[in-house]
């Protein structure tokens, strides 16, 4: 009963443990102070992606790699980067999937062409269904 009650102690402790104990990075939520990079810096973070939510944008999420994201495009912005350069160093260090507007080569050349194949497939298979109901009820 014991060892029963300690496996269900270390089962809930378990997440407790996993709690970010380090503060965030100082520029995650501070706006720089200077409203031209900011502006730069809102901008560019609203088009990478927090590759924790996957979904969201790493302005919009609360993931702590988001934080971190965001404090590292205030950082470089501050420093007189361009954003373009900024985006181009995140997506050479995380890959293509942290950008929502992934490059249209390589890669991902497949999924910009994927929704035009499925759409030509589509239609060709909706012609031969409706001429083959047209020499059915022909006949």
């Amino acid at each position: 009963m014991r060892a029963l009650f300690l496996a269900l102690l270390l089962l809930f402790a378990a997440p407790l443990a996993a709690e970010p104990t380090l503060p965030p990075a100082a520029l995650a939520d501070t706006p720089l102070p200077d409203a031209a990079q900011e502006a730069k810096a809102q901008a560019l973070m609203h088009e990478l992606r927090c590759l924790v939510c996957q979904n969201q944008s790493i302005a919009d999420s609360h993931a702590d790699m988001a934080g971190d994201m965001r404090a590292l495009v205030r950082e470089r912005i501050a420093a007189g980067e361009n954003p373009d350069d900024v985006r181009a160093w995140l997506i050479t260090r995380y890959g293509d999937w942290v950008s929502f507007d992934p490059p249209k080569a390589g890669a991902t050349l497949g999924l910009w062409l994927a929704p035009l194949l499925f759409l030509g497939v589509g239609l060709l298979l909706a012609l031969r269904l409706f001429r083959r109901r047209g020499t059915e009820s022909k006949s």
